[in-house]
């Protein structure tokens, strides 16, 4: 077991996006807005409209849409006695650096997920804080994000049982701290999971934006007015959560790795059964539209259980392949795609699938976001001089290689051509 007091310094990662408030004593003025409550969708689409779509994109890479200052827009609509006893807002991040700590601080990247940030100006956006009445005041002291946030106070210490006066040295949101701790620093490294949902996470050094909002783009952590690296998010609703309804439903007596294996005896192609995975709530990439889940093709006389669990795992893979290209619309040029031999990155017939079907060089760790807030960290405390010297030494312990890319690409198309028609369907 580890010694707690050998602990040299603490790194944060939270869910990005949510309010939280505090008054001049750091007392909490009420619950924290978390990142998926829409209450403030209606406030974020009427400022996207005033200050000019064309100007949010440019500026903010982004509409103003659900993210953080549209709550605290909401806030102030809603609970104007609450909002004008706010000192300081934050993220959850840097609440939770303000308990260990006693110091209120923010970043850029931080600053950009909330929506406050003007890439082009470098400077917090005066479009936002105008249109929404916000003063900046309310806003914390800026800090690189790698950089001493403050230091851990006796009380907590004691309480943690780790020693008092260590540096908290880093905070980011869950998806750029995924990306570090895979090290995706560099344009074009996309770092991808697949959990419940799926998220493809690409860094550039371009101001990218996509003008229908199927994507959104943020400060990366590697992120400074000279480097200005941006992270480019993509999020799939349903992968994980697709292929657990499918265990649920037709062998939740089995476990997924008996499931994979099952999957595996299948060919490619999974004897025509093409799945669209999109049930589990509207999708951004597709323009907010709802096709629900499907499974399409299915012929009694061929089609078996074998064929049903890999036709979700090719389905799934499809949709990485459909974001990924929407990036690449964009101008990002990914070169190799970084995840963690996790959930559906366990199965040999996805990871497969997945690199046969995006054309991307594919490597696997046993890395989580837990290592990467430890070696920002790290970075941030100096022990480490630079990010490269952090994971001098990272090794992948998985490089699947492409097998299939001709025969997938075919299908692929076929699988598309499916998903268009739905969504034409709904206009």
């Amino acid at each position: 077991p580890v010694n707690l007091k050998e602990v040299g310094a603490i790194g944060i990662a939270y869910q990005m996006h949510g309010l939280v408030i505090v008054d001049r004593d750091q007392n909490v003025l009420r619950d924290s807005i978390i990142w998926c409550d829409s209450r403030a969708v209606e406030i974020g689409n009427e400022a996207f409209a005033t200050i000019g779509a064309d100007k949010c994109v440019h500026n903010l890479l982004n509409s103003p849409g659900n993210f953080t200052a549209s709550k605290l827009a909401w806030v102030k609509a809603n609970e104007p006695e609450i909002f004008k006893k706010i000192y300081k807002i934050m993220l959850p991040g840097d609440f939770i650096a303000m308990k260990l700590t006693g110091e209120i601080t923010t970043s850029i990247p931080a600053l950009s997920e909330g929506i406050f940030w003007d890439f082009n100006k470098k400077e917090l956006s005066p479009d936002v804080l105008n249109h929404f009445g916000i003063d900046s005041e309310i806003i914390p002291e800026q800090k690189p994000l790698f950089s001493v946030h403050g230091y851990l106070n006796d009380n907590v210490a004691a309480l943690l049982g780790l020693k008092a006066g260590i540096p908290v040295s880093y905070k980011s949101g869950d998806q750029p701290n995924n990306a570090l701790s895979l090290n995706v620093l560099k344009p074009g490294e996309v770092a991808a999971t697949a959990g419940t949902s799926g998220v493809i996470y690409g860094v550039s050094d371009a101001l990218t934006f996509d003008p229908q909002s199927r994507i959104n783009t943020f400060a990366h952590v590697t992120y400074t007015p000279e480097t200005p690296h941006t992270g480019v998010l993509l999020c799939i609703n349903g992968t994980g959560s697709m292929y657990r309804w499918a265990k649920n439903n037709f062998a939740p007596q089995l476990s997924y790795t008996a499931l994979n294996n099952i999957a595996a005896t299948a060919p490619i192609g999974s004897n025509g059964l093409r799945v669209l995975p999109f049930g589990n709530g509207a999708e951004r990439m597709l323009g907010n539209k709802y096709t629900g889940a499907q499974l399409r093709g299915i012929d009694l006389n061929k089609n078996t259980q074998a064929d049903i669990f890999r036709a979700v795992q090719e389905g799934i893979a499809y949709s990485f392949r459909y974001g990924l290209d929407i990036m690449r619309e964009n101008g990002m040029q990914p070169t190799v795609i970084r995840a963690g031999k996790a959930n559906l990155f366990l199965s040999d017939v996805f990871a497969q699938t997945f690199v046969d079907v995006t054309g991307v060089r594919l490597e696997l760790y046993e890395n989580d976001g837990s290592a990467g807030a430890a070696i920002g960290a790290g970075i941030g405390a100096g022990f480490f001089k630079s990010a490269e010297e952090a994971f001098s030494e990272h090794k992948a312990i998985g490089y699947p290689e492409p097998k299939n890319t001709q025969a997938y690409e075919e299908i692929y198309q076929d699988w598309k051509k499916i998903l268009s028609k739905e969504l034409n369907n709904q206009k």
